[in-house]
């Protein structure tokens, strides 16, 4: 947690928020996101229901600095690999996003899986994980891209809104989302247990999926 500043009123009511938030992501941990109670916090804390809502006006709110702490956290962790390394290509985010998934697995379902019933993420949200999204354009630049032969990518070449600031050519916005992609698929199956009594080696598994994302 990041060191909090301010006045004695301010550090006070930011040390709150975080201690609502730890007990949000123990409820998450157990029940998942669309369980997550604030009355049920506010009893663990043994706080009113009116009290806590002083700190958090609603779920949507709580959950909605749940996932800026998740993507800001993710978004930091590239751009330092990016930053490290300046000829780190696409694996070495893999294998950074991997560490930070199987690190706490809660924070990256909350952002990448089943969406919370009834919640719509504000624009601010949605910046944050486009910087994730540009961080991987950026470093995708850096690799030889493969000549654009498909369909798709020639309709990237006109539908690329969520990518229309960054200098990417369509080919490389595909291969990033076809990296994105399949890192996602692979990750997601890892984090639910699929791989479970497969009696195979995950750690392997990863290193040849990357590897052979690598050479496209």
């Amino acid at each position: 947690m990041a060191e909090i500043s301010g006045t004695p009123r301010e550090r006070y009511r930011a040390q709150v928020r975080e201690e609502i938030k730890s007990h949000a992501w123990e409820q998450i941990a157990t029940a998942g996101a669309s369980a997550l109670s604030l009355n049920a916090i506010a009893k663990q804390m043994g706080m009113s229901g009116p009290a806590l809502y002083r700190y958090f006006v609603g779920r949507d709110e709580l959950i909605t600095a749940l996932i800026k702490d998740a993507y800001r956290d993710l978004a930091d962790t590239f751009a330092e690999v990016a930053a490290a390394d300046p000829a780190a290509g696409p694996p070495a985010l893999a294998r950074a996003m991997r560490r930070w998934v199987l690190a706490d697995p809660q924070r990256y379902l909350l952002i990448y899986g089943t969406p919370v019933p009834g919640y719509h993420a504000p624009p601010d949200v949605t910046a944050i994980a486009g910087e994730i999204m540009y961080t991987l354009l950026d470093v995708c630049m850096r690799v030889p891209t493969p000549r654009p032969s498909t369909e798709f990518t020639a309709h990237l070449a006109d539908h690329r809104s969520w990518a229309a600031d960054h200098p990417a050519t369509p080919a490389t916005i595909q291969l990033a989302l076809n990296f994105w992609t399949r890192l996602h698929g692979l990750l997601s199956l890892e984090i639910a247990g699929h791989f479970t009594g497969m009696e195979f080696d995950a750690d392997l598994l990863f290193a040849a999926e990357v590897d052979e994302l690598s050479e496209r």
